[in-house]
């Protein structure tokens, strides 16, 4: 009897272990509330998808009405475009427990960064680190998932 309880007890742990582990190297998909760098308010809700293993993001609503809601700082085609629907995220790929090799268009400045991402807090956060050159080079920001 007690060899069959430490045995259902380890089982069990094992599973939630995995579990855990499972959730750690979850999804990035899924609405993902933003913050302003400066004022660290809520900013916008990007919605990221994959298609053939590649991550893109869009912002689906602006939660900041003192930003700007066209691009006027872009340099390629979405300049003077909306940001309301604007994929602003896009060639990310699963690199081990990250995701890395896009970029992210920052459209309060216009700039375009390369852009890693790792979930954190169980897939609740998302750590976005954009930087040109070398990540060293670059800034982080934490995302909070939407329920």
């Amino acid at each position: 009897m007690k060899k069959m309880s430490f045995s259902l007890i380890f089982t069990a742990l094992l599973c939630v272990g995995g579990y855990s582990s499972a959730q750690s190297m979850g999804s990035i998909v899924g609405t993902w509330k933003t913050f302003d760098d400066e004022t660290n308010q809520p900013a916008a809700m990007v919605q990221i998808s994959e298609n053939n293993g590649i991550y893109s993001g869009v912002i689906t609503k602006l939660l900041d009405a003192s930003g700007p809601t066209t691009c006027e700082k872009c340099t390629d085609f979405r300049k003077g475009k909306p940001i309301l629907g604007m994929e602003i995220l896009s060639g990310l790929k699963r690199t081990g427990d990250g995701f890395s090799g896009g970029q992210i268009l920052d459209p309060d400045d216009g700039e375009i960064y390369r852009a890693e991402m790792k979930l954190k807090d169980q897939g609740v956060k998302l750590d976005l680190r954009a930087y040109i050159g070398i990540p060293l080079l670059g800034r982080t920001q934490t995302w909070i998932r939407e329920k």
